[in-house]
């Protein structure tokens, strides 16, 4: 239990200034919205340890579009927003939830899933922040996705989960404009 009181004051210590990224990606598909968000409980990958050093160094290095950066700073508001108006807490933003988002926004472009392209669950990115995640595509603003988000019971669920404490989002653009979203939670 210790580990797991550890983790979460290293998460919070984690978030910091809001820092938006997108990267440049492939190209697109047709759907735009999985019917389930992902989550993981605070028993699962206990003892594990899952950082994807290549992907998170990929992420820093991203190119990022005005437009973009504007459109998650947009989600990221109101979704506090809402929060607040719903008796619960704001959400840090966390630059490390951030790193694992821009990783898994570009991981989408090729397969849209919560599993990762090698096979793996979403959160081994970096398992010591991940617990929840958020993905959408072909939603070109933050009020299309944050709405769609937000009527969907699993996103929502996720959004305004009392015990999440930070978030990171990120938009990965592809070569055809095509916007794919990571929305990725911790403690």
């Amino acid at each position: 239990m210790k580990t797991i009181e550890m983790k979460r004051v290293l998460a919070v210590a984690l978030a910091a200034a809001l820092t938006i990224t997108t990267i440049a990606c492939g190209s697109a598909d047709e759907s735009v919205i999985d019917d389930q968000a992902a989550v993981r409980s605070m028993d699962e990958g206990v003892g594990e340890i899952w950082i994807d050093d290549e992907a998170t160094a990929l992420a820093g290095s991203a190119a990022s579009s005005q437009a973009a950066l504007d459109a998650c700073t947009a989600v990221f508001n109101l979704m506090n927003q809402q929060r607040v108006a719903q008796g619960l807490s704001s959400l840090a933003w966390s630059d490390a939830l951030t790193n694992a988002a821009q990783v898994r926004a570009g991981e989408i472009t090729t397969t849209f899933s919560h599993t990762r392209p090698n096979g793996s669950a979403f959160w081994t990115v970096d398992s010591n922040v991940q617990y929840g995640e958020n993905l959408a595509k072909l939603y070109q603003s933050a009020d299309s996705v944050y709405t769609a988000w937000m009527n969907s019971p699993t996103h929502a669920a996720n959004i305004m989960d009392g015990g999440y404490k930070t978030v990171g989002i990120a938009v990965c653009q592809t070569d055809d404009g095509s916007w794919y979203w990571a929305q990725e939670f911790g403690y």
